[in-house]
């Protein structure tokens, strides 16, 4: 199993987002303490005016790259279909390739209106977003193949382009899912597994599509030396979480998370979210998508104190969560 850390973009400026990067890897308290890789989202808008941050996903991971050695880098997850083109990302993702020597893993997914309807042209059905993404991963599969390449989809298209700048390697593909259907694309042209949930189905779905990857997820925890500080932080920056992902993918500005989000209590975050400063709570929550089938364990922390979370992990949790393999 391994351990990542979510950056989180949409909380922290770009240089700080730096920063935590290069604690993650360093935070080395004791043997195998520090984190095997960092994820990274792939926004425009924040979910809530009160994050107020969203870099440029791109150019921070690049600066990770530069200032990194061990770390393992992924986006968690971009969209590859409304406001980029896939060749765009497939540009893109080969040279992180080869600036990281080959320590960058591709997450995609199929999007949210927050983010995708900033480009003018609307926001597919959730048919026609999964049939753009199966169109934008057979782009991308065909670019890194090298030479001239042309595509015409259904919904995109490639016209005589090439990649001039291909790694030897071509990176890990991991697809975002959260049902049958995305799960058997992940298994088909991905390379590994992307969900947020501790759902097994996701994951036997995949299996029984032959998907043998790595299996990423995202545990919501929210770190804090007091429990009800905790409690603060999320439901000050982190509440639109609890609104679940049908209505996570298609609202389209902060405002309107603000208002779904407003009648979320106490109760309703401690529900999702492993919380305070005892360790215990947070190893049950990562254990339930350990059991669950994941192996790549992404710790999503809502707290105030990254710095104080990152101690923490070193101290507490590294050592527990790995004797779970």
């Amino acid at each position: 199993m391994q351990i990542g850390y979510k950056l989180a973009s949409e909380g922290y400026g770009p240089q700080e987002i730096i920063r935590q990067a290069v604690m993650a890897e360093q935070a080395v308290m004791a043997e195998q303490a520090g984190f095997d890789f960092v994820e990274m989202s792939d926004h425009f808008h924040p979910w809530l005016d009160t994050q107020g941050h969203s870099s440029f996903t791109w150019s921070v991971l690049g600066a990770i790259a530069a200032r990194t050695s061990t770390l393992r880098l992924a986006t968690g997850v971009t969209c590859p279909t409304v406001r980029y083109h896939p060749a765009i990302i497939a540009q893109a993702a080969a040279t992180m390739a080869l600036v990281s020597d080959g320590r960058f893993t591709l997450g995609v997914g199929a999007g949210e209106r927050l983010n995708e309807h900033v480009v003018g042209q609307g926001f597919p059905s959730v048919r026609g977003r999964h049939e753009r993404l199966r169109e934008a991963l057979e782009i991308i599969r065909l670019l890194w193949q090298g030479g001239y390449q042309s595509y015409e989809g259904r919904h995109l298209q490639l016209e005589d382009a090439r990649i001039f700048d291909l790694p030897d390697t071509p990176p890990v593909i991991a697809v975002a899912a959260s049902g049958e259907a995305s799960a058997r694309l992940a298994a088909e042209l991905g390379d590994g597994l992307f969900a947020t949930e501790p759902e097994a189905s996701i994951v036997e779905h995949y299996r029984r599509a032959n998907g043998s990857g790595p299996r990423y997820a995202e545990v919501p925890l929210a770190w804090a030396t007091d429990e009800q500080q905790a409690v603060q932080a999320v439901l000050q920056t982190s509440r639109w979480m609890v609104t679940g992902w049908k209505v996570m993918s298609e609202l389209p500005n902060p405002v309107n998370f603000d208002a779904a989000s407003a009648y979320v209590e106490e109760k309703h975050i401690r529900q999702l979210f492993a919380i305070g400063p005892d360790p215990e709570p947070h190893v049950a929550k990562v254990r339930s998508y350990v059991e669950a089938g994941f192996d790549h364990i992404v710790l999503q922390n809502a707290g105030p104190d990254p710095d104080g979370f990152l101690d923490f992990f070193a101290g507490d949790l590294a050592g527990r969560l790995r004797a779970m393999t």
